[in-house]
C-alpha cells in the first residue's frame, strides 16, 4: 500500500510527465506545418538580352523573371528589371516604362506593358524594380505551360513613362532558355487567383491614374457540400497586389462607400451572379485604396450537381448600378472554384383533401326509442365508511399510510448518511 505522501507524489509525476508529453507532441505538430515541402515553389528563368539606344545607357542586362512550379487558370510572371544608367538625368521625376513579350505553349501570354521603378529627378541611377504579366493555361490537367523568350529584335522595350518614344530595344540570346509548368486541377475550396481587373471611372469623372490595371488576388472557400435548395454560404476575400496599378480613390470619391462585388455562377440551377457588399474601412479620397474587406455570398441551386464560381467585377462607391470606379473581370482565363451540390429540401407538396363536395343533401333518416323506467323494489343497503360526525374526507384511514411518515423516514436517512460520511473522513486525516 503507498502511503499519502506517495500517492501525492506519484500524482505529481504523472501530471509532469503528461505536460511533458503534449508539449512534445505541440511542436512536433508545429513542425510539421511549417516543414519546407508544404511551402509554395516557385521557378525561375534568366533570360540574357543584348540593350541598344534609348535613353539608357545599358548594353547588356539579364532579367531573372518568376513563374510558380504548378498552375490553373491564369498565373502571373514576374521580371526582376535590373539597375539601370540612364545617359541623362530627367528634368522631372518619373518612372521605368517596361514592355515585353514571351514565347508560351500550353498558355496565352499578355504582352507586358507596365511601370517599373521610380526615377528621380536630376539623377541618372535607376533602382531595381519589378513588373508582372500574364499567362491564361490553355494546356489540360497534368499538361505544362512552357515559357521563353523570342529572339526577335526588341522582345523587351525600356523608356521613361514621360518620354515613352525614346526607347532602348534588347533582345534575347538565340539560346534562351525556357522553364515548365504543370498544370493542375483548377479550382476547389480555398484555392486562390490573381485577377487583373480593368478599372474606370464614373461618366465625368477623370483622373491621370486612369484607366488602371489591378491586380487583385481573389480567394473563395466553398463549403465542402451543400444541398438543393437550400442558400450555400461562400467567403470571399480580395488583395490588392503591388504588381498592378494602384487602386486610387479620386478626390471626389464619396464617403460611407461600400465594396459591391459579384461572382459569376453556372450549373445545378444556380443563378449566373450573385452580389454581396461590405462597407470600405479605411478609405480615403485622393489616397491609395490596399484593403478590401471580406464578404460573404450566398448562392442558391436549386438541383443537385457541381456549381462553378468565377471572380466577377468589383464596383466602388454608394451604388452599385452608378459606382465611382468600376473594376471589370477579364471574360477568359480565370480560375474556377466548385461547389458540389447534394439533395436537399423538395418544393412543399399541397395535401389532397378528401373532404366530400358533393352539394346534393342526403335524406336523413329519424328513429324514435321510447323507454320507460320502471322502478325497481329490491331495497339496497349502502354502508358509509366515513365515522360518525366526522367530515367526508373520501378513503381516510382505509387509504393507507399517511405520507408524513415517509418524510419522517427520509429525514433520518440522509442525518445518518452525514454523520458516517464525517467519520470516515475523519478516520483517513488520521491515518494521513
Amino acid at each position: 500500500m503507498l502511503t499519502s505522501k506517495a500517492r501525492r507524489r506519484l500524482a505529481q509525476k504523472t501530471s509532469a510527465l503528461g505536460i511533458a508529453s503534449t508539449l512534445a507532441v505541440f511542436v512536433g505538430s508545429v513542425l510539421a506545418l511549417s516543414s519546407p515541402a508544404e511551402a509554395a515553389v516557385d521557378k525561375n528563368l534568366s533570360i540574357a538580352y543584348t540593350c541598344m539606344g534609348g535613353p539608357f545607357t545599358n548594353t547588356s542586362i539579364n532579367v531573372p523573371i518568376t513563374v510558380p512550379d504548378t498552375a490553373s487558370g491564369t498565373f502571373d510572371v514576374k521580371w526582376a528589371i535590373p539597375p539601370l544608367t540612364l545617359a541623362q538625368s530627367p528634368a522631372a521625376a518619373t518612372q521605368v516604362k517596361v514592355t515585353g513579350k514571351l514565347l508560351v505553349t500550353g498558355g496565352t501570354h499578355t504582352d507586358l506593358d507596365k511601370s517599373g521603378a521610380n526615377v528621380t529627378m536630376s539623377a541618372t541611377a535607376v533602382p531595381a524594380g519589378q513588373v508582372t504579366s500574364t499567362v491564361a493555361v490553355t494546356a489540360t490537367t497534368g499538361g505544362k505551360v512552357n515559357i521563353k523568350a523570342p529572339t526577335e529584335t526588341g522582345s523587351l522595350k525600356l523608356s521613361l513613362a514621360n518620354a515613352p518614344s525614346n526607347v532602348t530595344s534588347c533582345t534575347a540570346a538565340t539560346s534562351t532558355e525556357s522553364v515548365d509548368i504543370t498544370v493542375g486541377q483548377g479550382g476547389g475550396a480555398g484555392t486562390d487567383d490573381i485577377v487583373k481587373y480593368n478599372c474606370t471611372l464614373a461618366t465625368g469623372t477623370t483622373d491621370a491614374d486612369y484607366p488602371a490595371e489591378v491586380d487583385i488576388e481573389v480567394k473563395m472557400t466553398p463549403p465542402t457540400s451543400a444541398k438543393a435548395n437550400e442558400d450555400a454560404s461562400i467567403p470571399w476575400t480580395g488583395t490588392i497586389q503591388s504588381t498592378g496599378d494602384p487602386l486610387k480613390l479620386p478626390t471626389s470619391f464619396p464617403a460611407s462607400s461600400k465594396l459591391f462585388a459579384t461572382v459569376k455562377a453556372s450549373g445545378a440551377g444556380a443563378p449566373t451572379s450573385v452580389t454581396a457588399e461590405a462597407l470600405l474601412m479605411g478609405a480615403t479620397a485622393g489616397q491609395n485604396l490596399t484593403t478590401l474587406p471580406a464578404l460573404t455570398f450566398k448562392v442558391k441551386p436549386t438541383t443537385t450537381g457541381t456549381v462553378s464560381l468565377t471572380a466577377g467585377d468589383l464596383a466602388f462607391g454608394t451604388s452599385s448600378s452608378a459606382p465611382a470606379i468600376k473594376c471589370t473581370a477579364p471574360t477568359t482565363g480565370l480560375k474556377t472554384f466548385t461547389l458540389t451540390v447534394s439533395n436537399g429540401t423538395s418544393s412543399p407538396t399541397p395535401t389532397p383533401s378528401n373532404t366530400n363536395t358533393s352539394s346534393t343533401p342526403k335524406p336523413t333518416k329519424t328513429t324514435t326509442l321510447i323507454v320507460t323506467h320502471t322502478p325497481s323494489t329490491k331495497k339496497t343497503t349502502k354502508k358509509s365508511q366515513t365515522p360518525k360526525a366526522g367530515a367526508d374526507t373520501g378513503g381516510g384511514g382505509a387509504a393507507g399510510p399517511d405520507g408524513r411518515t415517509f418524510m419522517l423516514v427520509g429525514s433520518a436517512l440522509v442525518m445518518a448518511a452525514g454523520v458516517g460520511g464525517l467519520a470516515l473522513r475523519r478516520r483517513n486525516l488520521g491515518r494521513g
